[in-house]
């Protein structure tokens, strides 16, 4: 999300480099190009032009700061104004939801989104959860969510008749039945528009369910059209949050952007992929830093942590004791963040490295599983020796996993860089520190 805007206003950043100071001319030339640039980002004309105002307000008759250029200036002041679109950091806290009302239209991927909200609730929060679908107009819908529920292994409110029950007779049973989960989801049924029986059918479920939260859940592919149904929800309902599904898939973040003004609703939380654990808490100060090439540390160590990629990694035997069977653990574990590239775009100085670099990479998300499929397709003799890896052996390894002899080639050359740069490192230590330190600060923050 958001790296067509990123790339814009880095360049445009880049050009005050050379400049001196800060004139009017070149603030008014600098706020144009900014302009333009969320137009093309798909962000609302009034939220563009409020973006506009504020910054020519705060730089213009600016006195100039030793030791601060123009483009620090400039990056200072867009870095505000986009946690200010954005919103702040409220109380919101996962650890207060109790009855959760998921809204949205149909195809928004609402019924998926409530089983990972459910998966995260249970997983890092150690939540007790309850799905309940309410969408008695397809039955396909209220089985896709039994279906996500039992292979995550999260309860589902499984007493329901399809023919008789409504939406409201399936919240009445819930109520009434003696649970003893600390959440429950509801997921109501979507619409192709939105239309007067949805907004009766939801706004008599919410105050007979009276949910500590009613989430809309709104497809940032959508652009301005999801902006536009947030606030129909929000006017009629009261939202308390937002969820912007495909988020990974939506290059320019218009409708981000445009939420909060508009809608004055919060952005809770953000999913970035398909698999369950692709969802993340919306931090608004931490997406401005990422959108302007700042990175993001604090949401990277935090998903280290959760993932327990720490706690795996220490045992690979780096150094004179690292294998391929050490590699294939390392390439699991950094499956489960996403590969190097993620780990790079949330490194401050590196958030804008561009698509080529980063195809460049032998670990990204996509090249995990071939370079596992090459290991696993060794014997455990080349696997824990692998100076004999001969031209015999990669032919057979590469036609093993139906892979060429130079994938096979790379991942060795690979293997023999990270046991050269690991070698003498005091790793279990360096781990020990490493988390206590993430610990203390995720204690206090």
């Amino acid at each position: 999300m958001f790296s067509s805007l990123s790339k814009k206003l880095l360049s445009i950043v880049d050009t005050l480099r050379s400049r001196g100071i800060l004139t009017e001319e070149v603030i008014d030339s600098t706020i144009r190009e900014i302009r333009v640039s969320l137009l093309e980002a798909d962000v609302a004309l009034e939220v563009v032009k409020s973006v506009s105002s504020n910054l020519k307000e705060k730089l213009v008759g600016q006195k100039a700061i030793k030791g601060v250029t123009p483009e620090q200036t400039i990056i200072k002041a867009v870095h505000d104004e986009l946690i200010n679109l954005l919103g702040t950091d409220d109380d919101f806290s996962e650890r207060k939801l109790k009855d959760v009302l998921f809204v949205g239209l149909q195809g928004t991927g609402k019924t998926t989104t409530a089983a990972k909200l459910a998966n995260l609730l249970q997983t890092k929060f150690k939540k007790k959860v309850l799905l309940v679908s309410l969408d008695t107009h397809r039955p396909a819908a209220i089985e896709q969510l039994k279906l996500l529920a039992k292979n995550n292994s999260i309860d589902f409110f499984d007493d329901v008749d399809i023919v008789t029950d409504t939406a409201i007779t399936i919240v009445q049973k819930v109520l009434k039945s003696q649970n003893k989960h600390d959440v429950i989801i509801y997921d109501t049924a979507g619409r192709l528009h939105v239309d007067e029986e949805m907004m009766l059918e939801v706004s008599e479920l919410k105050r007979i369910i009276n949910p500590s939260d009613t989430f809309l859940v709104i497809d940032s592919m959508m652009g301005q059209d999801a902006i536009n149904t947030a606030k129909t929800f929000n006017e009629t309902i009261n939202l308390t949050g937002l969820i912007l599904t495909r988020a990974d898939g939506d290059a320019r973040g218009g409708a981000a952007l445009s939420a909060k003004f508009i809608t004055n609703c919060q952005i809770k939380y953000l999913c970035t992929g398909e698999k369950i654990a692709d969802i993340e808490q919306f931090h608004p100060d931490r997406m401005a830093s990422r959108i302007l090439g700042k990175g993001d540390v604090i949401s990277l160590v935090e998903e280290v942590m959760d993932s327990g990629v720490v706690d795996e990694v220490k045992d690979l035997g780096f150094g004179k004791k690292f294998d391929l069977n050490g590699l294939e653990k390392a390439l699991k574990s950094l499956e489960k963040i996403g590969g190097f590239a993620k780990i790079l775009k949330a490194i401050p100085g590196l958030g804008s490295v561009g698509g080529d670099a980063l195809s460049k990479l032998n670990t990204t998300e996509k090249t995990i599983p071939r370079q596992l499929a090459i290991i696993r397709s060794m014997t455990k003799e080349e696997r824990k020796n692998p100076k004999i890896l001969n031209a015999s052996r990669r032919r057979r390894i590469a036609n093993g996993c139906c892979q060429d002899v130079a994938a096979v080639n790379r991942l060795i050359k690979q293997f023999e860089q990270m046991n050269e740069m690991s070698a003498g490192l005091s790793f279990p230590n360096q781990f020990k520190q490493f988390k206590g330190m993430v610990n203390k600060f995720k204690k206090n923050s």
